[in-house]
């Protein structure tokens, strides 16, 4: 009966996981497309569906004047604006007044419309970045390698082993200093289990430091003011933002140069593999990934690349740069087929993460 038990809250905090996966990407979604539903709503512009997943359609509710609908294919989400597309014209959003279609905007505002998707993302990895510096996580070192015949080694640590106790190397140096040839027990944990190991510092020569022999990260984030903490994540957020940017761009030079960039990507199994693995240390892990998982959502959505929002915007700097607007349905087909190619991007990555897990 007690295996039963263990079993049974084991399925059951494996579901609570997913299920908690599910529903952060989903706020990842959500939050982007409503940037581009507010700021779109800011100017007047009539939006005709707001859909969480890409179609086909499930089923499809109107709130005020546009419909919420539920798609087939989890990838995502949109908002279709009226007048953003020209089948869309003459429909039985005929009778909107044209001083409402997204075509007759401005370039500013049709540039404003399309970027905020990637602000929102932005901020939101800035907030949930600066919410984990609020809150924090604990500081410990984690064991990267082991020096043959250290004192480490003998103790039984391993790689991967987190030192408890030592917020930072110099707090772990201060402690062995003191302490050459004795044995001092040090408290580690390793696969989610705290456990004490006993280590024989050896007796340094004069003028040394006593070493236990290993290589150490410092992991964990330092509770901060809120100030400090909102300082923080900024500037967190942009670095994240600017390596995200530097990794994708070596990853397409990769792709280029061999073919050898797919292992590069992790597609919706393995996001979601990761996230619950994340989800299940605690809601400070969780939310550091989600900050890190929105910054990257607004990187990639950046990229000039059609379906993109930052192939929307490329069509937009050229109409800005020559006065005139590019031919609407050549833009609608340079969507269509870059729509295509990221969705057979996704099919090739998600078979690529199964194979993974296999």
């Amino acid at each position: 009966m007690a295996i039963v038990r263990v079993c049974y809250d084991r399925d059951m905090f494996t579901f609570l996981s997913y299920l908690f996966v599910v529903i952060g990407l989903s706020v990842l979604v959500l939050v982007h497309e409503a940037g581009h539903f507010l700021a779109a709503k800011a100017y007047g512009i009539f939006v005709e569906e707001f859909g969480f997943g890409l179609p086909p359609r499930i089923t499809g509710r109107r709130f005020g004047e546009t419909l919420v609908s539920i798609n087939w294919l989890p990838f995502g989400g949109f908002v279709r604006l009226f007048g953003e597309q020209p089948a869309h014209e003459g429909e039985a959003v005929s009778k909107v007044p044209p001083a409402r279609s997204f075509s007759e905007q401005s370039v500013g505002k049709r540039t404003m419309v399309i970027a905020a998707g990637v602000a929102m993302n932005f901020l939101l990895g800035w907030f949930l970045l600066s919410a984990v510096f609020m809150v924090g996580i604990p500081q410990t070192l984690t064991v990267t390698d082991i020096q043959q015949g250290s004192a480490a080694q003998r103790a039984g640590i391993q790689k991967g082993d987190q030192l408890l106790g030592f917020p930072t190397i110099a707090d772990l140096t201060a402690f062995l200093e003191q302490r050459g040839g004795m044995t001092v027990p040090l408290r580690i944990v390793r696969n989610n289990v705290e456990q004490t190991v006993s280590a024989v510092l050896p007796i340094p020569p004069a003028g040394t430091d006593v070493h236990l022999g290993v290589y150490l990260v410092e992991s964990g984030v330092p509770q901060l003011s809120v100030g400090e903490s909102i300082t923080r994540g900024l500037s967190d957020a942009w670095e994240i933002s600017i390596g995200i940017v530097t990794a994708l761009g070596a990853l397409i030079m990769g792709f280029f140069g061999h073919g050898a960039a797919v292992g590069g990507f992790v597609g919706p199994v393995g996001i979601v593999t990761v996230a619950a693995q994340t989800a299940r240390q605690g809601i400070v892990y969780f939310m550091q990934l989600l900050a890190l998982l929105s910054l990257n959502l607004a990187v990639f959505n950046i990229i000039p690349f059609p379906a993109l929002d930052g192939g929307r915007l490329a069509f937009l700097v050229f109409e800005r740069l020559t006065g005139r607007k590019a031919n609407e349905r050549l833009e609608a087909a340079f969507n269509t087929i870059g729509f295509a190619i990221l969705l057979l991007l996704i099919a090739i990555v998600t078979a690529h993460d199964i194979l993974r897990l296999l």
